[in-house]
């Protein structure tokens, strides 16, 4: 090969589906079309620097029209993982596919789980039930403000949620419970993540916070990421790609506020030109903000808002770099479901090394991701089917 990639972009627009898998019946998720319901909610999607990549012509996007000579190669991706959560997603992305699901719990915590939470944290519990977040502190934030209680809550996904106002347990000491409650939930009860969900404010104007923090278990096997480490490359992480793999693989990490702290993060680690391995960012305000509040016309403010900052990341790409744009799952603002849905995700690549317009088809997992980065920097995975040669420069 004569081409050389020293450094990986590779972005995660959280939950930005482009439509459901052959599989999506078995989730509940029939009809989910995160990207192309979005758009004909909002009457069609302003975003023609991803037009110009390719977007569309990935799928038939209202707004968004399929471009003769796109600028990057593009196609989609199916999830083999048998889930449609941000951990499963990333993990897979990373080159780990997930056999079984992570245990759910749509009736709520067994009684042995809370009561080893409040035995370990001396402190009694509100709710433990699935809810919308916003819809739980609404329901339970006044009566946390009189007891100190923390409220325990989950939600279509595998998911232990904690929410407190910051004036009643402070951030830290609300990470503090939540990793005790990591501790707790092992084995049967391995739940993806445990989450922070400090919020701020008054009966009737409670507001979540950016203090959010997510603590994840470990991936089980080596991933590319500890394999670039491991090689003596670096590997940045932006958000909260940290929380997602618990720290391993990551050699530095920024946590950012919302989307747009994200791309600034992104573009600083990118303004360095002496690093050699992967830049890895997620930005979740598509997702937590959005998605999950079923508000098409924010998703679409936020694709519109990200949107207008790439030609600020494509000027920044080194010659020896490229960009990976690409989704975790679905989360379809349109349906009457506030979850995540199984959707096909997007994948655009770009950058000098690339040959622009490629069609990369359907591709069978995210893990052709962890393939591609592998090929890239002489490293070995065991899954996924490595895109590279499909679309270098000779």
């Amino acid at each position: 090969m004569h081409y050389k990639v020293n450094r990986v972009t590779l972005i995660v627009l959280d939950s930005v589906g482009i439509g459901e898998m052959p599989d999506a019946c078995d989730f509940g998720d029939t009809g989910s079309n995160t990207l192309c319901n979005t758009a004909r909610a909002v009457g069609g999607l302003k975003v023609p620097h991803l037009a110009e990549l390719g977007l569309g012509n990935i799928s038939e996007i209202l707004g968004v029209e399929r471009e003769r000579n796109p600028s990057a190669a593009y196609g989609k991706m199916a999830e083999k993982s048998t889930g449609k959560d941000t951990t499963s997603g990333h993990w897979e992305i990373s080159g780990f596919i997930l056999d079984s699901p992570f245990p759910v719990y749509p009736g709520g915590f067994p009684e042995q789980i809370i009561k080893g939470f409040q035995d370990k944290t001396g402190l009694q519990v509100l709710g433990n039930k699935a809810a919308s977040g916003t819809k739980i502190i609404e329901e339970l934030g006044e009566e946390h403000l009189k007891t100190g209680r923390p409220i325990v809550y989950t939600s279509a996904d595998s998911v232990f949620q904690i929410a407190a106002h910051e004036e009643i347990i402070s951030p830290a000491e609300l990470y503090s419970i939540c990793k005790i409650a990591r501790e707790i939930l092992k084995g049967e009860h391995a739940v993806g993540r445990v989450i922070a969900r400090p919020f701020i404010g008054e009966p009737g104007s409670f507001k979540r916070t950016s203090n959010r923090q997510d603590f994840s278990l470990k991936p089980p096997v080596p991933t590319v990421l500890d394999k670039l480490i491991m090689k003596g490359y670096e590997v940045m992480a932006v958000g909260k790609i940290e929380d997602i793999f618990a720290g391993q693989g990551i050699s530095r990490s920024v946590h950012t506020k919302d989307n747009m702290d994200g791309v600034d993060q992104t573009l600083k680690y990118m303004q360095e030109q002496d690093t050699s391995g992967l830049i890895f960012c997620n930005l979740v305000d598509f997702d937590s903000k959005f998605g999950h509040r079923n508000d098409p016309g924010g998703y679409a403010n936020a694709l519109h808002e990200f949107d207008n900052r790439l030609p600020e990341i494509l000027k920044h790409l080194r010659d020896d770099e490229i960009l990976i744009i690409t989704a975790d799952h679905g989360c379809d603002p349109t349906t009457e479901s506030t979850d995540h849905s199984r959707e096909y995700v997007p994948l655009l690549v770009c950058g000098n090394p690339v040959v622009p317009g490629v069609d990369l088809g359907i591709r069978e997992s995210f893990t052709d991701i962890a393939a591609a980065v592998a090929e890239f920097f002489d490293l070995e995975v065991e899954y996924g089917t490595s895109f590279v040669s499909e679309i270098i420069k000779p």
